[in-house]
């Protein structure tokens, strides 16, 4: 494996030209945050370079990509992904550029596969887009410009500076990003304190359906493609949602289990205990980091439901 520091990549980026940056399926703030923040980063420095299209984000995530994702008839010659840890998370499009190899990957996941030419990973930030802040430093001044995507890649992948995941170094990074001129408010608004009517109703149904276990310290909530029809709600109703069973109070670990097709399930395991989500999920062909992972699965509601809970145990038994 050819792992470098953030220090290389940037010198490795200002060497090279002509990118395309390559985001994770079901796109998060941290790797649609980090696309756009690395794409004006090495535009500001006269590099031609684009977002893969195709990334599947939702409505929040939309402006951040305004002008960025590249025309249908565009060769790169520097393929770079940011925030993707494994193969299988790559998009349908994004997969193409696996075929030909990635150059350069940019993570903080500890279940990095290492599938890239070179590697820069640290699994000791709260989000990718601190990476991303500190190469962007190496290659010039951040802008007030990429500070907006910067932001929206750490605040929600620490929600909202809430996880245990977060840093004094965090805070560092954003009081800079501030500095910058940005203003948080309307970002905060936008992605912490703005619910949809649709998005209300799926939490109601899923506290009245959740299924609790080891005296309410695990929680699983099962989110079929029924109960998005009978909340009224689509996939732009969903973002976050796997946090919202750890606002229950003695809940230690929650698993989200949403039904993506029949016979398939996107399975999110979060935990402020001492269970390792990444252990659990790892042992269903996922991961992530050892307070959040995931995995997907094939089968029922009720079979997948089973697996992880099986996961679980395996891993404290393990402990």
């Amino acid at each position: 494996m050819n792992s470098i520091t953030y220090q290389e990549a940037a010198e490795f980026l200002r060497a090279q030209d002509h990118y395309l940056i390559l985001t994770h399926k079901r796109p998060d703030g941290d790797t649609i945050g980090c696309a756009a923040a690395l794409c004006r980063g090495l535009r500001a420095l006269g590099k031609t370079a684009h977002i893969c299209p195709g990334t599947g984000e939702t409505h929040l995530f939309t402006p951040y990509l305004e002008g960025l994702l590249a025309p249908a008839d565009y060769e790169p010659e520097t393929v770079v992904s940011v925030d993707i840890a494994a193969r299988g998370l790559f998009t349908a499009q994004g997969e193409k550029c696996l075929a030909r190899g990635i150059d350069l990957a940019i993570d903080h996941h500890p279940s990095q596969e290492f599938f890239a030419r070179k590697t820069c990973v640290d699994a000791g930030r709260a989000a990718c887009g601190e990476l991303i802040y500190d190469i962007l430093k190496e290659l010039g001044a951040v802008t007030a410009e990429m500070a907006v995507p910067l932001y929206v890649a750490i605040s929600t992948d620490t929600g909202c500076f809430q996880y245990s995941n977060t840093t004094a170094g965090t805070h560092r990074i954003v009081a800079e990003l501030m500095d910058t001129g940005l203003d948080v408010f309307p970002l905060n608004k936008r992605h912490f304190r703005t619910k949809s009517w649709a998005r209300l109703q799926v939490e109601r149904l899923i506290v009245e359906r959740m299924h609790r276990y080891e005296n309410g310290t695990l929680a699983v909530a099962i989110v079929s493609r029924n109960l998005l029809q009978e909340a009224g709600a689509t996939e732009e109703d969903l973002e976050d949602i796997a946090a919202f069973l750890g606002q229950i109070e003695g809940v230690e670990t929650s698993v989200t289990i949403r039904e993506l097709e029949e016979g398939r399930c996107k399975l999110s395991v979060r935990t402020s205990g001492g269970l390792n989500a990444n252990a659990a999920c790892a042992l269903l062909g996922g991961g992530g980091h050892a307070a959040a992972a995931g995995c997907t699965v094939d089968g029922t509601l009720e079979e997948a439901e089973k697996a992880i809970l099986d996961a679980i145990g395996q891993v404290r038994g393990h402990a």
